[in-house]
């Protein structure tokens, strides 16, 4: 898809230079990458090769979100993937909300993913059906679901109701795929969210194939938590994550 608007200053595309291990980081519906880079560089601290993709129809206007597919969002981290493969051994990803869909997505397409990182993940959400919604063009914004005070997510202020139904397709997709998933996983799950179900993550646990998993419950962050209070647990226990897989890999 052409998109018609300029991108707004903050959601641009961010990549980080680091070592050989990559991290492909993704932000969620309606976001920008804003929402995800601050995790992105704690992960080029600890010395990790970043990038964090903006997705299609995202960080313009929200009339290029509605001529976006969900198919255009799997392409770009897809994209976003393979430009880390040229230059990255080994590949992690991490996601917040549909950005862990779209996580899910990857590792089912690219089992050599080292492992994921899924943060209020969305793979059931039911009140954001079309169906469930006025008969309208355009909704009020979902954005900046934040607990910390005087924090804002940089995201559209209305929500296309036709991009409801592409994720609605991306996240019915996905689920049939979690049995298939076996790369290590840590699901971050804030116990208040006012946008996807924290069950969401306990389902997804408990389908995915992983040996190698674990939920992380987060008590003072809501959704956008990569923004919010538990944003450096998030990047703590992270690059914790990823230094174990690494180190295990060497010995």
């Amino acid at each position: 898809m052409k998109e018609q608007y300029p991108v707004m200053e903050g959601a641009e595309p961010f990549y980080f230079e680091g070592d050989k291990t990559g991290v492909l980081v993704i932000h969620g519906f309606t976001g920008t990458t804003q929402s995800v880079r601050s995790l992105g560089e704690s992960f080029n601290q600890a010395g990790f090769t970043v990038f964090g993709p903006r997705l299609r129809g995202h960080g313009t206007h929200y009339e290029d979100m509605e001529r976006s597919t969900y198919i255009d969002w799997c392409e770009t981290v897809d994209e976003g993937y393979h430009f880390l493969k040229e230059t990255c051994d080994d590949i992690y990803i991490a996601g917040l909300s549909m950005g862990g869909t779209l996580t899910l997505h990857l590792a089912e397409q690219y089992p050599q993913t080292k492992g994921i990182i899924l943060i209020n993940a969305a793979i059931d959400i039911p009140e954001m059906s079309p169906e469930a919604v006025p008969a309208v063009r355009f909704l009020d914004a979902i954005g900046s679901d934040i607990k910390k005070e005087n924090v804002e997510e940089l995201a559209y202020e209305k929500t296309p109701v036709k991009s409801l139904g592409e994720i609605q397709q991306l996240v019915k997709e996905t689920r049939q795929k979690l049995p298939q998933i076996q790369v290590p996983a840590r699901i971050f799950v804030s116990e208040v969210d006012h946008v996807v179900p924290p069950e969401n993550s306990s389902w997804i646990y408990d389908r995915l194939a992983s040996e190698d998993k674990r939920l992380i419950p987060m008590e003072d962050s809501y959704h956008v938590a990569t923004l919010d209070n538990n944003k450096e647990k998030i990047a703590i226990e992270s690059i914790a994550f990823i230094n174990g897989l690494t180190s295990s890999a060497t010995v």
